[in-house]
C-alpha cells in the first residue's frame, strides 16, 4: 500500500507572478524536497502606483523553503525574466543556469549590483540536460525577439512538464537555427504531463512574420530616404533586428552609432559573445558624427516604448546633449506600443514630427510571441495531457483555454490559475491546492519593499485632493490657545485667491477647539479628530473635496 500513495505524488507548480500580466514572470516547480524556479522578471508599474520605479516578485514562499531551492532556470534575456533577479539573490543566493547570452546580459546586471562574486553561473547549451534535486531540466532551442532563447523540458518523478518561455516559430532566423521541433515531438512521445505555454499573441489568428522580413522593409526605407539621416527605434535586447539595422547601414554605406545605455551595454555583450557580426570601422562614437554628413549616418537608438528618459524622448524634446531632431530626419520605430504605452509613444511621434522629422511605424516591426496557429503546433507535437496557459493578462489566458480545448484538452485538465495558487499535478488528478504570497513588491529608488498600500493610498489622496496643515499652539497644563490655528495649503486651492474660504476655515477649527476645551477634553487625539472631521465637512460642503488634514499641536 505505501508503495501505491509514493507513486501518485503530484508536483507543485506555483506561479509567483506573471499571471495576470505581461512581466514580472517567475514560477516555482515543487517535488517532494526540491524546488526550481523558472525565470525571474520584474514588471513596471501601473498608472495608480504614483512614484514607484519597477515592481519585483514577492519570493516569501521561497525564502521559507531555503533550503529545499536549487536554483534559478532562466529562459532567455528579457527583463520580464531576468530582472528581479538582482533583488531576489540577496535572499535566495542559487546558482543561475541559463544559455550563453542570457548569462551574458544577466552578468551585466550582476556587475552594477556588485553580486558577481557571489553568484554562481552556468552556462547551458541547448540540447543539455542538468540535474537538480529530484529534477531533470533540459534546454530546447526556441526563437524569440532575442537571441538564445530556451524552453524547458521538465522531469520530474510526477512526469515531464513542458514550459516554452516566449517563443515563436520562425524557420528563417537572422542568427542561429531553427526552433527545435523535432525534440517537442520527441518529448510529446513520452508522454507530456503538462505544458505551460505563452499566451502573449494567442489572440492574433495565424502565424507570426519571421524576423527576416523586417529587414526587408529596412532595406526599402534605407533606399527610400538616401538623402537624409535616419534615426531607429527599437527595444535594446533584440540583438537580430540591430543585426538587420547594420546590414542595411553597410549595404547602403552609412555609418552606425548607437545611443542609450542599455541599448550599449547588450550590444556590446553580444558582440563579445559573437551574437552581432559587425563590419570593420562601421561603428563609429557619437562624439564623431559631426565628422559626417547626414546621408553617411544611422543612430540606433532606445525609446521606442515612449519612456521619458530614453534617447529618443530626449532628442524628440530638446534635452539630449548630442543629438538635435531637424527637418528631413527619418526617424523609424522598431515596435509595437505595449499595452498602456500608446499614450507616450504617440506624444514622441507628435514632437518629433513638429521638428519636421518623417516619422515611419508601419511594417518595421515584427513580434517575438507565437500567435494561434504556432500556439497550436506546440499542442499537437507535445499532447500534454494539462494545460496551464502563462504568460498574459486574464483575457489572454481565457482565449488560450478556448484554443486548448480545439487541440483536445479536456476543459476540466486547463488551469487558469493567478499568481499565487499551488496547483499540484499528478498522472491521477489536478487541483489548486493552495495560495502562497505573490503581491508584487515596489522598489521606489533604493527602497525596496517599504512602500506599501497604505502609502500608495496616501499618495493617491494626496495627488488627488491636496493636502492641509492646521498648527496650533497650546499652554501647557492650562490648554489656552497661544497662536493660530494657522493653515497651511499645498495641492488644495491657492490660498492668496481664496482669503474667504481660508478665513472661515480658521474660524471652523476655533470651534472646534472651543468646543473641546470647554468639555476639558485633553486628549490630543480627540482634539485632532475633532478638527480634522469638523473642517473636512466644512470643506466638503463649499469645495466638494476632501484634502487630506494634518492636524499639528504644540505645546510651550
Amino acid at each position: 500500500m505505501k508503495q501505491k500513495e509514493e507513486k501518485s505524488k503530484g508536483i507543485k507548480i506555483i506561479p509567483l507572478g506573471g499571471l495576470e500580466q505581461i512581466g514580472m514572470n517567475i514560477t516555482a516547480f515543487e517535488y517532494e524536497d526540491s524546488i526550481i524556479v523558472v525565470d525571474c522578471g520584474l514588471s513596471f508599474p501601473e498608472d495608480e502606483m504614483l512614484g514607484i520605479d519597477l515592481v519585483i516578485p514577492d519570493v516569501t514562499y521561497l525564502k521559507e523553503n531555503i533550503d529545499k531551492v536549487k536554483g534559478f532556470i532562466i529562459t532567455h534575456g528579457h527583463e520580464d525574466h531576468i530582472g528581479g533577479l538582482p533583488y531576489v539573490l540577496k535572499d535566495i543566493n542559487v546558482p543561475i543556469y541559463a544559455t550563453k547570452l542570457t548569462v551574458g546580459i544577466i552578468e551585466n546586471k550582476l556587475k552594477e549590483h556588485n553580486l558577481l562574486k557571489s553568484t554562481k553561473r552556468k552556462v547551458i547549451k541547448y540540447g543539455q540536460s542538468i540535474n537538480l534535486g529530484c529534477f531533470r531540466i533540459e534546454f530546447i532551442r526556441t526563437n524569440h525577439s532575442i537571441a538564445d532563447s530556451a524552453a524547458l523540458a521538465i522531469y520530474s518523478p510526477a512526469g515531464i512538464i513542458v514550459h516554452t518561455g516566449d517563443f515563436k516559430v520562425d524557420y528563417t532566423p537572422v542568427f542561429g537555427s531553427v526552433i527545435d521541433l523535432q525534440r517537442f515531438a520527441e518529448i510529446g512521445k513520452k508522454g507530456v504531463l503538462a505544458l505551460l505555454c505563452d499566451s502573449t499573441n494567442i489572440e492574433r489568428p495565424g502565424y507570426t512574420m519571421s524576423e527576416r522580413t523586417v529587414g526587408k522593409a529596412f532595406d526599402n526605407i534605407f533606399a527610400e530616404n538616401t538623402k537624409h539621416r535616419i534615426i531607429v527605434a527599437t527595444f535594446a535586447s533584440n540583438v537580430d533586428r540591430v543585426q538587420q539595422i547594420i546590414n542595411s547601414a553597410h549595404k547602403y554605406g552609412r555609418k552606425v552609432v548607437i545611443e542609450g545605455r542599455s541599448m550599449v551595454n547588450i550590444i556590446t555583450t553580444a558582440r563579445e559573445l559573437g551574437y552581432i557580426n559587425m563590419p570593420e570601422n562601421i561603428l563609429i562614437d557619437i562624439e564623431q558624427m559631426k565628422n559626417y554628413t547626414d546621408d553617411q549616418i544611422v543612430l540606433i537608438t532606445t525609446g521606442s516604448q515612449g519612456e521619458a528618459m530614453a534617447a529618443l524622448s530626449r532628442m524628440a524634446a530638446s534635452i539630449h546633449k548630442k543629438v538635435t531632431i531637424k527637418p528631413g530626419d527619418t526617424v523609424i520605430f522598431s515596435s509595437t506600443p505595449i499595452p498602456g504605452n500608446e499614450k507616450p509613444v504617440s506624444k514622441v511621434i507628435n514632437e518629433l514630427s513638429m521638428k519636421g522629422a518623417k516619422v515611419i511605424f508601419q511594417d518595421t516591426h515584427v513580434s517575438g510571441h507565437a500567435c494561434q496557429e504556432e500556439i497550436k503546433l506546440i499542442y499537437a507535437l507535445t499532447k500534454p495531457k494539462y494545460s496551464v496557459p502563462v504568460h498574459g493578462e486574464y483575457r489572454h489566458l481565457m482565449k488560450h483555454a478556448e484554443v486548448a480545448e480545439t487541440m483536445g484538452i479536456d476543459k476540466d485538465n486547463i488551469f487558469l490559475i493567478s499568481s499565487g495558487d499551488v496547483l499540484e499535478l499528478s498522472s491521477e488528478s489536478g487541483k489548486v491546492v493552495g495560495k502562497v504570497p505573490a503581491q508584487g513588491i515596489l522598489v521606489d529608488g533604493l527602497g525596496v519593499g517599504d512602500v506599501g498600500n497604505i502609502v500608495l493610498r496616501d499618495r493617491q489622496h494626496l495627488s488627488e485632493n491636496g493636502l492641509l496643515i492646521v498648527v496650533v499652539t497650546l499652554e501647557k497644563f492650562s490648554n489656552q490657545i497661544l497662536s493660530g490655528p494657522d493653515i497651511v495649503s499645498r495641492g488644495f486651492v491657492y490660498v492668496r485667491e481664496s482669503e474667504n474660504l481660508m478665513d472661515e476655515a480658521r474660524e471652523v477649527v476655533n470651534n472646534a477647539l472651543d468646543k473641546c476645551l470647554s468639555k476639558n477634553v485633553t486628549d490630543w487625539g480627540k482634539i485632532k479628530t475633532e478638527i480634522k472631521d469638523s473642517l473636512s465637512d466644512y470643506l466638503w460642503k463649499k469645495t466638494k473635496r476632501n484634502p487630506m488634514i494634518l492636524p499639528i499641536i504644540m505645546e510651550v
